[in-house]
């Protein structure tokens, strides 16, 4: 007879929460989780990182694909410690997902410092900072509850990352199923765990002021997919009468082919959301944290516009701004309440609004045609972005890294239906999502479709051993390569702001990395184009491909989604300098005034 143990048990507790796929790099004191997940090669896959972090970064792009828990593994101490960039990532994006983490024995608890216990230290105090929760597993008795509770937590209003630290005799225990049930709680399978809605009286109060509003806007963020909310979501924004725009992680809320959709509002997103917010005088917070970036620098609301949030998170209502009308719910169920109060279609109730809308598009589609149509060489990143465009399937999903590339995909690949198809790293930020991220979301993409990654150089650098597991498991993705040679935003940040630049030249004459040359090496396909007449070919390859590849595409290395950015190219070089500290001042506190 197979002798079982607390490795079993954790698998028949994640199976039943419909779990997958598990992330991770193996480890001594892991050993019993993936002896039990190598008994059962039927139900549950082991997914073999290149890095820790990067595991969980792979969790997060499978937890973003499916609603479910995303869940990663790690050894104790050098293993442990690279989770915390994947924790942050998901813990600030609202992403489920819970950390498997080896510990040494329990007894050795006075071993542990300054790692005289071989790779020992205070775990769960240091995941506690980068967690919604951290539990050590003390007995086996107290696994199943644990389990059950990181499940909970994890999928819970509003969902994030748990860490479970389990020491290693513990992992290794016996355990017999007819004394220690393997019990789950089935509503944690998928997020939200639970749903609310808002009052009944708020929401009347909220379809009052939406009647009496006659430049009404609906700005959706991430929330709009943690509910699976964007069908809902567009149905009302069918019947609103006013502006759409979407934070970066909020993008698919809405297709952005709907005439009263404008973009991404952020400072690398849409100029024609950026115009149109500050005209509205009634703004709808719809699962937005009303970040940095999304408030454009806390610029907004304005004073003058009255506002609605929703959001199933109380201290969301009121961090930045005091709401004319909180609705503290569920996004989808209160979407819904909200569409029933108002009874109507007022789809036709604003006509010089939704004339204003299409003239500010229509003015900034022209200036972004003539951009993706461009012949320039060096490539522009649009011209890129239109190819990439032009050859997604209806089931095909982007992963954007930090930095420049988030905008590039934000202001020029458009969604074209409800959903999240576009995952993009925005709750850190952090350089290196892409590559790991795309692991993760191949791992549960129907048959046919393709992941589409775009980092530039610096972020593609990070993670660039992770092509060999995109390898390992034949994965179908096309990673592009926007290739400037250095940290761009960097780059201009200090131009701009102090006159000089250093240490963002990732390449120097003598010494080019190359990006698809390295990927060929590690047994994906290769392709390297420097003329814009050679990008759709290489991208046909690449599409056509059985397998992962890379394309890397030679870019203007002066070329930026920033706006503010695009103005200062423009303008008379001047020895003047702005301080940066000025650009990021947090604005007062506002209080929204009723219509």
């Amino acid at each position: 007879m197979t002798r079982l143990h607390a490795g079993d048990l954790i698998v028949e507790m994640m199976l039943e929460y419909g779990v997958e796929c598990v992330f991770g790099m193996p480890g001594g004191q892991t050993t019993a989780l993936h002896d039990a997940i190598a008994r059962r090669p039927d139900q549950i896959r082991h997914i073999l990182m290149r890095d820790e972090r990067n595991a969980a970064y792979a969790a997060d792009g499978y937890a973003r694909v499916t609603g479910k828990v995303g869940v990663c593994d790690a050894t104790v101490g050098p293993g442990a410690n690279l989770l915390p960039a994947g924790f942050l990532e998901a813990l600030n994006a609202s992403v489920p997902m819970v950390g498997i983490i080896g510990d040494v024995p329990l007894d050795w608890l006075s071993l542990k410092t300054k790692g005289i216990a071989s790779q020992g230290f205070d775990q769960v105090a240091f995941f506690k900072t980068c967690c919604k929760d951290a539990f050590q597993v003390p007995t086996l008795a107290s696994l199943p509850e644990l389990l059950r509770t990181a499940f909970r937590i994890a999928t819970a209003p509003r969902p994030g990352p748990v860490a479970l630290v389990i020491p290693h005799d513990i992992f290794d225990a016996d355990w017999d199923p007819e004394v220690l049930k393997a019990t789950t709680d089935n509503r944690c399978v998928h997020i939200p765990y639970l749903r609310s809605v808002a009052p009944q009286t708020e929401v009347q109060k909220a379809a009052d002021l939406i009647r009496k509003a006659r430049r009404p806007a609906l700005v959706c963020g991430g929330g709009v997919h943690g509910s699976d909310a964007a069908g809902v979501v567009t149905a009302f924004a069918d019947r609103l009468g006013g502006l759409v725009v979407t934070s970066l992680t909020g993008k698919g809320s809405v297709p952005e082919t709907r005439d009263y959709a404008a973009g991404v509002l952020n400072p690398l997103g849409s100029l024609a959301a950026i115009e149109l917010i500050g005209e509205a005088d009634l703004v709808i917070w719809c699962g937005s944290k009303v970040s940095q970036n999304t408030g454009l620098n806390w610029t907004m609301p304005t004073p003058e516009q009255a506002t609605i949030t929703i959001d199933c998170d109380p201290l969301e209502h009121g961090r930045t701004f005091r709401p004319t009308v909180p609705l503290l719910g569920d996004v989808r169920e209160t979407i819904l309440a909200l569409g029933a109060a108002l009874d109507e279609d007022r789809s036709d109730a604003n006509p010089e609004w939704m004339e204003r809308i299409r003239e500010v598009k229509d003015s900034c589609d022209q200036i972004k045609a003539e951009e993706m149509a461009s012949d320039r060489i060096p490539v522009q990143p649009p011209r890129v972005m239109a190819e990439i465009a032009a050859r997604l399937g209806e089931d095909d999903i982007m992963v954007s890294d930090a930095s420049f590339a988030a905008g590039w995909i934000a202001g020029y690949i458009p969604a074209k239906k409800p959903g999240r198809q576009f995952l993009y790293a925005r709750g850190q930020g952090g350089l290196g999502y892409s590559v790991p991220g795309a692991i993760g979301a191949a791992t549960v993409m129907p048959k046919g479709a393709r992941i589409v990654t775009v980092a530039g150089d610096g972020a593609f650098s990070y993670t660039i051993g992770e092509l060999a597991t995109q390898a390992v498991y034949n994965q179908r993705i096309v990673n592009v390569v926007i290739n400037n040679g250095k940290l761009g935003w960097i780059n201009f940040w200090q131009k701009f702001y102090f006159g000089q630049t250093i240490s963002v030249d990732l390449e120097t004459q003598g010494a080019v990395p190359g990006y698809a040359a390295a990927a060929a090496a590690l047994g994906l396909k290769g392709i390297y184009v420097d003329k814009p007449d050679e990008i759709g070919a290489a991208l046909d390859e690449a599409f056509a491909h059985d397998g992962p590849s890379v394309v890397e595409v030679r870019i203007d290395d002066m070329a930026t989604p920033i706006h503010s950015f695009k103005r200062r190219l423009q303008e008379p070089d001047t020895k003047e300098r702005v301080r940066p500290g000025l650009v990021y001042k947090l604005r007062d506190w506002k209080v929204s005034p009723d219509l």
